[in-house]
């Protein structure tokens, strides 16, 4: 039975402090860029127990907490999560992130969210820290709460974290989405944007004889392009310019604008795009499009079960651009899976993601994110991109370069968690790394003395409005984080 978030957490969701500060969370509205709510909550909940704090220049809240009796000996510990959450809404939800709270309720074994993302990635690991803070029933040697800003679109508190702030130890990551997993390693990342002024070639919209199209690809699954890539999800970008390719080989077209997906790290679910064509292929487009459709369903069997492809008469546009060169620089830049670990079974070694394609007859702006555990496959991969949308006329800047984690099999408070774990549940974790880009290889270049994991509850479809996060295994991730907390390793 459905039943809203809010008022169930006394009584149905456990632990109860954790999904206390959950539900407040989702009620604070904090798309990245726009965390002012949500650092100020940070702020008076330190105040209002008395804990030391400080927010940094780079939009960082930073917690203190001194050891428990009889545990002053134990090493540090930084708890840290990012406070933002990814902004995306199906198509027919009318929802502004800005302002509105999320509208999560329970849905059997899981918290999920109507028609928006959940946000619990990474608002149950800011909970949990606030959890820890919060209860003095706990044992634990010094703490120390680091809620980074602005992760999801180009991890910017991380980056602008200072040396010298932290004195822990050990940092733990609360940002991974698999219960039972311990992650000792990630990829590094590099955004590839581009833009092209096409002023020059845009003119008048043709009147007497075009008729204006909108094409649409829908449907799509989407989720976290560090996550989900592997999946072999599709690209709504490239399936639209897969079509618009088809029309353009057929008949003249000319475009007014497009607008394909969303942040960079999420896999495009839909993408639309104007076009003109004249009146007599107007059915034509139709049926290129109908047999789209059919292609696409099929190519993506037992992956897609929703994909749509749609033309529907709209009104002309003012301005019109040739799409020729725009549509060779989408079919040929490089998307999804590029390579495999050979070391870890399963895992992606490289890969990249077509997030954004969008603009009009003035200008266009392509955005991808290549990832990669390997230096020289990142750069490599971000090269190739630069150098097809450059040769069709783009201005490309590589930016926001950061280096991956490496893992550390000797690590000490690996093998505490590795104990904590087969204490509680009677069997070892999974130890692996994973592809997306956890902030640990950025703070750890700036703390290179910390040692580091990454784990979290189980959190299904992060970054897409299918998010959901796993009852049972919020309550498994924070026993385990108590226990590990208990049982830290001596200075």
């Amino acid at each position: 039975m459905d039943k809203n978030l809010a008022g169930f957490y006394n009584h149905y969701l456990k632990p109860a402090l954790v999904w206390k500060h959950f539900a407040e969370i989702v009620n604070i509205p904090r798309p990245s860029h726009s965390e002012e709510k949500i650092r100020q909550y940070l702020v008076d909940f330190a105040v209002e127990h008395g804990i030391e704090h400080c927010v940094d220049e780079a939009g960082n809240v930073y917690m203190r907490k001194a050891a428990t009796a009889g545990m002053e000996g134990r090493k540090g510990i930084v708890l840290q999560a990012h406070v933002d959450m990814v902004p995306q809404k199906n198509n027919d939800k009318v929802f502004d992130f800005e302002n509105d709270p999320i509208e999560a309720y329970i849905d059997g074994e899981w918290v999920t969210a109507n028609g928006t993302t959940l946000g619990a990635d990474n608002g149950i690991g800011v909970a949990a820290i606030l959890a820890v803070m919060e209860d003095d029933t706990i044992e634990h040697g010094p703490i120390e709460g680091l809620f980074t800003a602005t992760e999801e679109t180009g991890m910017d508190g991380a980056f602008g974290l200072k040396e010298g702030l932290l004195q822990g130890d050990i940092l733990l990551n609360l940002d991974s989405v698999t219960e039972g997993e311990l992650y000792v390693g990630c990829a590094g990342g590099i955004d590839v944007n581009a833009e092209k002024d096409c002023t020059h070639d845009s003119f008048a919209a043709p009147a007497q004889g075009w008729k204006a199209l909108k094409l649409s690809v829908t449907g799509c699954k989407g989720g976290h392009s560090g996550i989900q890539i592997v999946c072999q999800r599709a690209n709504a970008n490239k399936l639209l310019f897969r079509v618009l390719y088809a029309i353009e080989q057929a008949m003249s077209v000319e475009m007014g604008s497009v607008d394909g997906g969303g942040l960079r790290n999420a896999i495009p679910r839909e993408a639309v795009a104007v076009i003109m064509v004249e009146e007599a292929n107007v059915e034509q487009v139709y049926n290129i499009v109908a047999e789209f459709e059919k292609i696409f369903v099929a190519e993506y069997a037992g992956v897609e079960d929703s994909i749509s492809v749609a033309v529907e008469e709209c009104p002309a546009p003012e301005k019109v651009f040739y799409p020729y060169r725009l549509i060779g620089s989408i079919l040929v830049c490089p998307d999804g899976v590029e390579k495999m670990s050979m070391a870890m079974e399963g895992l992606v070694q490289t890969s990249t993601n077509m997030a954004r394609v969008v603009g009009d007859s003035e200008k266009i702006k392509v955005q991808c994110l290549v990832r990669s555990s390997v230096r020289s496959e990142k750069e490599a991969l971000a090269n190739a991109t630069k150098v097809a949308l450059e040769l069709s006329g783009f201005q490309v800047e590589l930016s926001g370069s950061y280096d991956g984690w490496n893992p550390n099999m000797e690590s000490p408070i690996l093998k505490a968690m590795l104990a904590s774990y087969e204490a509680l549940y009677g069997k070892k974790p999974a130890v692996t790394a994973i592809h997306a880009g956890l902030e640990c290889g950025i703070i750890g270049g700036k703390y290179p003395n910390l040692d580091m994991i990454s784990f979290g509850p189980t959190i299904c479809y992060p970054h897409s409005p299918d998010e959901k996060v796993e009852i049972a295994s919020v309550e498994k991730f924070y026993d385990f984080l108590l226990h590990t907390l208990k049982n830290a390793p001596e200075k």
